[in-house]
């Protein structure tokens, strides 16, 4: 097998020296989460500065509550705008890259606010800074899934998207620095964590695109298979393809060919020839290996992913269930304030505290539940995602019926948990039902609708209060679209499978070649040529050709024995 080429090594989240094997739960190691949770965290960190710091920057300009409302509506109109040709780019260009820039122009932008000579210009980095971290979104949720197998994603997700609920770490320094040093100062201050962050993902190394895909459809892992168990047996019986993580192999004979038509790197794709990769039984290969696809035409891609029946449930499942958290959580303490008779820090308190703690306790929770359900039953995540957005809607009803503030504070908590299991399960789902070389593109609309649940949750919120003349009824109100949201998501068990497999097709169709020698300063993981191991024998999603069999045949012959991969 082909080593790691040296001027890869140095780098974070490059391939193991051995190469990459689809029975390792983390490839690349767990470098990369790690920076990209810090992308994140610095993401919500700077965009809550305005937060801490509104009262001492209003007591300067003195502009209306209006105005200063006005900044995160045209905050997320821009993000709306930015979304899809952010999808565009990441489909297309260097994900690492990408994010290095979008992050060191969020610390100009958070510089720039912090030296704004008055509120037009402070208005602008502001609007500025939510459209460069709208840009950052699509390549790094296409990063996840290329550095880790379907059975970890939910957990690189998990972790990922839990920083969007950290953001009152901001505010806190904000409050901090502004209150001693002043709100001009704390913006600056706050912009140096970004400058680093921007220098470490400069030296994250950009994985392969879609070749765990191809290892994964090549080993003839089943879209439920778990793939994490490093004593996976990489042979297959001739009966079918074994699963790794159990050492046996199913006894009935392979499932059809899915149905590819549309998908990128289908059936249309060029036929694989000798020697271009990994045998259809392989589950090592050089980390070097890479898929000759590259995204459609963007007319076709858009089509494509617009006829992603899972995507476009869990999307709308999503932005439903967001509309509810953030709407909720925007009025929380005024409802309190108004039907508990609480003061205002008590009232802030518990609403946050029982909101973020939910939110991160019940994302890293739906993180380990994911995995395991992955499999178990039939679209085992989405259902998870479905069921805890239906119990968090009815968590919040029964707390609202209650007269007791307790009581209240606990189904509050409740809420916020059931609800945020879905966030990895949903994510990881998507990622696997997207195909490589389109993935930015899903993700930017995932996004995009995600956005516009974030922003009409608390007007909605606001509008049936003012038309019932009770935030309780309101959030009542509110609940009907939580509940449609988790429908929508347990619907999309009897899509995802298909939509999985159709996935896991394309990439096998699409051949594995040596990627070219690459210009100094543009390494990707690996750059050498391919190695197969194990027995080749055929995958699940196999394409039944005379050509595929000859390669079966003669790969079985002349494969070389597996190497162990330990995670």
């Amino acid at each position: 097998m082909a080593a790691v080429s040296p001027r890869t090594r140095w780098k974070l989240g490059a391939p193991r020296a051995g190469g990459i094997s689809v029975s390792d739960p983390a490839p690349y190691g767990w470098a990369p989460l790690v920076v990209l949770f810090l992308v994140g965290l610095v993401d919500r960190i700077e965009a809550s500065l305005l937060t801490g710091t509104l009262p001492l920057i209003q007591a300067e300009w003195g502009f209306s509550d209006t105005a200063a409302g006005s900044i995160p509506t045209a905050a997320a109109i821009a993000s709306a705008l930015i979304a899809i040709p952010a999808g565009y780019l990441s489909d297309r260009r260097n994900r690492t890259r990408i994010i290095a820039i979008v992050v060191f122009c969020w610390a100009l932008a958070t510089v720039g606010s912090g030296l704004a000579i008055g509120f037009a210009m402070f208005y602008a980095m502001r609007v500025l800074l939510a459209t460069a971290e709208q840009v950052d979104n699509p390549a790094s949720s296409s990063l996840l899934a290329d550095y880790y197998p379907p059975v970890n994603r939910p957990k690189a997700y998990g972790w990922v998207r839990m920083t969007t609920y950290l953001g009152g770490i901001g505010t806190i320094l904000a409050g901090i620095l502004g209150e001693f040093l002043g709100w001009r100062a704390a913006f600056v201050i706050m912009a140096v964590p970004g400058v680093l962050v921007a220098l470490v993902c400069w030296r994250l190394a950009e994985p392969r695109r879609g070749l765990l895909d191809a290892l994964m459809a090549r080993a003839g892992t089943a879209v439920g298979a778990d793939t994490a168990s490093p004593t996976a047996s990489p042979t297959a019986s001739p009966a079918g393809a074994g699963l790794p993580g159990t050492g046996s192999a199913p006894t009935s004979p392979p499932a059809p060919a899915p149905d590819t038509t549309g998908v990128p790197g289908g059936p249309d794709a060029p036929a694989p020839g000798p020697g271009t990769g990994p045998a259809p039984g392989a589950t090592h290969a050089s980390a070097t290996a890479a898929p000759t696809a590259t995204a459609p035409p963007f007319p076709r891609q858009v089509r494509e992913v617009a006829a992603i029946p899972t995507l476009g449930l869990l999307s709308v499942g999503l932005m439903f269930l967001t509309a509810g958290l953030l709407g909720i959580a925007y009025w929380m303490p005024s409802y309190l304030t108004r039907a508990h008779d609480v003061g205002t820090a008590l009232a802030g308190s518990l609403s946050g505290g029982m909101s973020v703690l939910g939110v991160v306790t019940g994302t890293l929770a739906g993180a380990w539940l994911g995995r395991r359900a992955h499999g178990a039953l039939r679209g085992g995540r989405v259902t998870l995602a479905g069921a805890g957005t239906l119990l968090g809607a009815a968590a919040l009803v029964a707390g609202l019926l209650a007269d007791s503030l307790p009581l209240f504070t606990a189904m509050l908590f409740l809420s916020s948990f059931f609800g945020a299991l879905a966030i990895p399960c949903v994510m990881a789902s998507v990622a696997d039902v997207v195909g490589a070389h389109s993935r930015g593109l899903g993700f930017a609309a995932l996004n995009l609708l995600v956005t516009v649940g974030g922003a009409v949750g608390p007007l909605a919120v606001g509008v049936a209060s003012d038309a019932t003349g009770s935030l309780a009824t309101a959030f009542i109100i509110l609940s009907v679209p939580k509940v449609v949201g988790g429908l929508c998501m347990l619907a999309a068990r009897w899509t995802f499978e298909r939509d999985a497999e159709k996935v896991l097709a394309a990439a096998f169709a699409v051949p594995l070649v040596a990627a070219p020698p690459h210009r100094r300063g543009r390494g990707a993981a690996g750059q050498a040529a391919v190695s197969a191991v194990g027995a080749a024998t055929p995958g699940r999603c196999q394409m039944r050709s005379t050509r595929a069999s000859a390669m079966s045949s003669s790969a079985a012959t002349t494969a070389p024995a597996p190497s162990a991969h330990g995670p």
